[in-house]
């Protein structure tokens, strides 16, 4: 087997400036505890860590045992470490809230007499709509700037994708938008008997919301302070998610950390009596490396085994940290610092 020429350790060492770390990949792979585990390594390093999740399929308070549905919770057994699900329904409840209030004082300022509830439910019935809530608040968290590190459990790929993509899509609307009401604005002032400048909170509103999508854009696009690590099986299908949406993520200029290889069976503790199933999953698994090492190579930070139980629990996590790291011997040192028990969110 190939050696890892940047392992995961020596990665992190050589970009010390990092602070939001996003794991993905096609659903099933182990994006979670990669990403717990990553959070438990940096967190070892004494810097104060928030894991959170993006993906509305939440699994974080089954992974550690303990509820973090909506609020800041301190890990048990592992200082400098919160967990986060951002609760979706309170999310969208609370976007919902804020379209209200902006459609209100738009209708006021236009001297429009309809209600605003006529308006926010079309303008919520979106399928993106979720996302977009899930956006806001990711973007919060970061904007916030409460800790020292950030992990993100995304959503499988392609939903990520869509969710990291939204700084872009929202840049160009805003920007369509600006030029829209300028041009509006600079007719109705023309037409005026007035010479005198109104003001106008939707054009105020727009060019801050357009400040903060910019704003969100320049640090989901920092090499310095970004990185986006793929999780992968040596699997067909893993693969084939990663190699497709790689070079995307570059294209859009998220950077791309690496490659981190799941579950990898060691042929050397097959013996000759091993069952047939095992090892025709090793020569499979053999197949798919000599892929991964083709189409990801000095990309890939490490490769894990496969353990004899399920990844659950902070035990189970602190041997996928060891192993996620264990490649160059850069274990990373426990920490002495302690946290709050629980921080319940605010406005996340």
């Amino acid at each position: 087997m190939a050696d890892i020429t940047m392992p995961m350790g020596r990665y992190l060492r050589d970009h010390p400036t990092l602070k939001y770390f996003f794991f993905g990949g096609k659903g099933g792979v182990g994006k979670t505890v990669f990403a717990a585990a990553a959070a438990i390594g940096l967190a070892r390093q004494g810097r104060r860590t928030l894991l959170a999740s993006t993906n509305p399929v939440h699994s974080l308070t089954t992974l550690f045992g303990q509820d973090v549905l909506g609020k800041h919770v301190a890990i048990d057994g592992v200082s400098n470490l919160w967990a986060y699900e951002i609760e979706t329904k309170q999310s969208i409840e609370r976007s919902k809230a804020e379209i209200r209030e902006k459609i209100r004082w738009f209708l006021k300022f236009a001297d429009i007499t309809t209600k605003a509830d006529d308006f926010v439910e079309s303008a919520t019935m979106n399928p993106a709509f979720e996302e977009s809530a899930m956006f806001e608040n990711m973007i919060d968290l970061m904007f916030k700037n409460e800790y020292d590190v950030y992990v993100f459990d995304t959503a499988p790929t392609a939903n990520a994708r869509r969710l990291l993509g939204m700084s872009k899509v929202y840049a160009l609307w805003v920007n369509k938008m600006l030029k829209s009401r300028e041009e509006a604005r600079t007719l109705r002032e023309m037409l005026s008997f007035t010479k005198k400048k109104e003001a106008d909170p939707l054009m105020d509103y727009l060019v801050s919301f357009r400040d903060r999508m910019e704003h969100a854009r320049v640090l989901l696009t920092d090499p310095g302070l970004t990185s986006f690590f793929f999780v992968t099986l040596a699997e067909a299908l893993p693969i084939a998610v990663v190699t497709r949406f790689i070079q995307w993520f570059k294209d859009f200029g998220i950077p791309v950390g690496g490659v981190l290889v799941n579950m990898v069976i060691d042929p050397a503790s097959v013996g000759p009596d091993a069952a047939e199933f095992v090892k025709n999953r090793v020569a499979m698994q053999q197949e798919h490396m000599k892929t991964i090492w083709r189409e990801f190579d000095d990309s890939v930070r490490a490769i894990v085994p496969l353990f004899e139980t399920e990844v659950r629990g902070v035990p189970m996590l602190e041997r996928l940290c060891d192993a996620m790291f264990a490649a160059d011997g850069a274990k990373p040192v426990p920490s002495t610092g302690v946290g709050p028990r629980e921080v319940v969110a605010s406005s996340t």
